[in-house]
């Protein structure tokens, strides 16, 4: 299986709903770590899983979302708390149909908050 990661940095900001956080109930501002790995079996006629050229375009459209907004006031996070978890499923779902290569197999998005904390969701694609 190959595996190729492309890594974007970014800050947005959030507050937690739905229970008694702390300083997390209020707006705060995180500096995002956004690594998207894919994943298939073969590579394509110039030796490539997927243009990286591609996947950075599409991830830097993607990051331009976010960056510098509140997730709270997105669509996308309309009734959710706007957590880890659900940020890196969103952002996994709404990557994944931007990275065209018929040689995909599975997209994982890996969202890091700060240096010691992440969550991941995986896309088969």
């Amino acid at each position: 299986m190959y595996q190729l990661t492309v890594i974007r940095d970014f800050i947005a900001q959030h507050y937690l709903i739905g229970g008694d956080w702390g300083a997390e109930n209020q707006p705060h501002s995180h500096h995002y770590r956004a690594e998207v790995q894919l994943e298939g079996e073969s590579l394509d006629q110039h030796g490539y899983l997927v243009d990286i050229v591609a996947v950075e375009a599409a991830l830097e459209r993607l990051i331009a979302r976010y960056r510098d907004h509140l997730l709270n006031d997105l669509p996308e996070f309309a009734g959710l708390n706007p957590s880890l978890e659900h940020f890196a499923r969103i952002f996994a779902q709404a990557l994944a149909p931007e990275i065209a290569a018929p040689n995909l197999t599975r997209l994982t998005v890996r969202l890091w908050e700060h240096e010691t904390a992440w969550a991941a969701y995986t896309v088969d694609l």
